[in-house]
């Protein structure tokens, strides 16, 4: 098994990596939800997204010797039996994300999705760490962890309670973001761990891609057959730009999850999410956005339960 040296990256250096990854998924949320807009179906959107990303890192993998390698060590890890199958389908959470993205981000906003987003990930991050699932192994439990969890948690309370979102928005939309952070969680250390095996975060990107299409294909082959095609896609090259941003963040999380946990890679993606997210929202509204004092309020919540959790693991590094 491949590890790398714990002194390789630099505790700054890795929660601002995280902080990208945060960016990152905020931008490709209001991208992908403004396709689905556009298209009228969220989940032909999703394709589309994961669709493009798939072809972009196939032919970086085939280009790249560490790509190259990648590959072989995962066909050799699979004959051998030391890659599970369930190390393979870290891409159905990227799945959900990228489909969840198109349903509701342009009803919702950025920000009550990425609360959403936070508290799933949040919680589920605390849970893996303490079992020991991600490929740093068991990371204790402590009281700054718990309290960024229940500031986190109650950043999601905030902005679902707040002037009515909870009436005047569907159940669903509410719940989906939640759902998806706890995959996210899930997500980054079953590719944390992947990456360990195959030596790359290259190759574990493209497993990622590869099972999140495939997943989307058929949901959305569905959709179409019960709903009718989408509407003409539209002209706009930003509205494409999903694809090679799903990219960037998944392989940046494969890489740095080893060196902070699953908790804390979250924790950082949170706060790049959340700013990003608030300032995406007050340039750019969505159908159930509340204004932005509501807003900043729930992402200086969501924003104080980053701070609670990671500063004290930075002053131990």
């Amino acid at each position: 098994m491949t590890r790398p040296a714990s002194p390789a990256v630099p505790a700054r250096l890795a929660i601002g990596g995280a902080v990208l990854v945060g960016v990152l998924t905020a931008v490709q949320a209001r991208v992908n939800g403004e396709l689905g807009v556009q298209l009228d179906d969220g989940l032909v959107a999703a394709v589309i997204s994961f669709g493009s990303g798939l072809v972009l890192v196939g032919v970086l993998s085939l280009a790249l010797p560490g790509g190259r390698r990648g590959t072989a060590q995962l066909v050799a890890g699979l004959r051998a039996g030391s890659i599970p199958w369930w190390m393979l389908v870290g891409g159905v959470a990227g799945a959900v994300t990228v489909a969840t993205q198109g349903l509701t981000v342009a009803i919702i906003g950025v920000s009550l999705f990425t609360v959403g987003v936070v508290a799933g990930q949040t919680l589920n991050g605390l849970v893996l760490d303490r079992v020991g699932f991600g490929p740093g192994g068991e990371v204790a439990v402590t009281m700054p962890r718990v309290a960024g969890g229940a500031l986190a948690l109650a950043a999601a309370v905030i902005a679902i309670g707040r002037e009515g979102v909870g009436d005047s928005v569907a159940w669903w939309m509410l719940l989906l973001p939640f759902v998806t952070g706890v995959g996210i969680a899930w997500q980054q250390a079953t590719n944390g761990r992947l990456r360990q095996r195959v030596g790359t975060p290259m190759t574990a990107t493209v497993v990622n891609f590869i099972g999140g299409t495939a997943v989307l294909a058929i949901a959305a082959a569905v959709s179409v057959g019960v709903n009718g095609p989408p509407r003409t896609p539209p002209s706009d090259p930003w509205l494409y730009t999903g694809g090679a941003i799903g990219v960037a963040y998944i392989f940046l999380s494969a890489a740095l999850v080893a060196y902070t946990g699953v908790l804390l890679l979250g924790l950082g993606a949170v706060a790049g999410q959340l700013v990003t997210a608030f300032v995406l929202d007050i340039l750019w509204p969505a159908a159930a956005s509340s204004g932005w004092g509501s807003e900043l309020l729930t992402v200086t919540v969501a924003l104080a339960s980053v701070a609670v959790a990671v500063l004290p693991w930075r002053c131990r590094r």
